[in-house]
């Protein structure tokens, strides 16, 4: 790097004019501070981005799957192989990356949102709590085995064939019920 230096010196180091350079960069922070100024309007304002939200929309993975197509140069890249993006405009050739596209940062910008995620307060934490108990409740009552079997238990007693037993052997309902013989 060659700079502004003093006439030859005895020594064989270089004496560095200080006052150039420092006149240098005084007018080199004035011009930042006059481009600052002037684009300092469009920075000002930050671009307010909706906090990120889970999808309302189902994403569709399995239309495509197991069609074959027929691609030429002029097709457009909606209808080319691989997965379309509509937002981003772009085309992603396998499902695994067109999940981590839509999930990605470029992707939730363009739709408008943050990385931000909503922050929840202890009451819509409590509500949460309570909804997932209400809904292990209800799934507890449907699959209830127990309860299940001991109604199938009190409908088979309940409902025993006290017919000839002769009969019950020929028809071959002897091995069956649970009624306990005397003979």
């Amino acid at each position: 790097m060659s700079g502004v230096y003093d006439a030859p010196v005895p020594d064989h180091r270089r004496k560095w004019d200080k006052d150039v350079y420092e006149k240098l960069a005084q007018e080199r922070l004035k011009e930042l501070e006059e481009d600052s100024s002037e684009s300092e309007d469009e920075h000002k304002i930050p671009v307010k981005r909706e906090l990120l939200k889970p999808r309302d929309y189902k994403v569709d993975l399995d239309s495509k799957l197991g069609k074959s197509q027929v691609i030429t140069k002029t097709t457009p890249a909606a209808h080319q192989g691989g997965y379309y993006c509509n937002v981003c405009d772009c085309v992603v050739k396998d499902f695994i990356n067109f999940l981590d596209h839509i999930n990605g940062k470029k992707h939730q910008r363009n739709l408008g949102m943050s990385m931000k995620i909503e922050r929840s307060s202890l009451d819509q934490v409590k509500a949460r709590f309570e909804l997932n108990k209400k809904k292990r409740e209800e799934k507890k009552k449907d699959y209830d085995f127990e309860e299940k079997r001991k109604d199938r238990k009190r409908k088979a007693d309940s409902s025993t064939y006290d017919g000839d037993p002769d009969m019950s052997v020929i028809m071959g309902f002897s091995g069956f019920g649970g009624s306990s013989k005397n003979n």
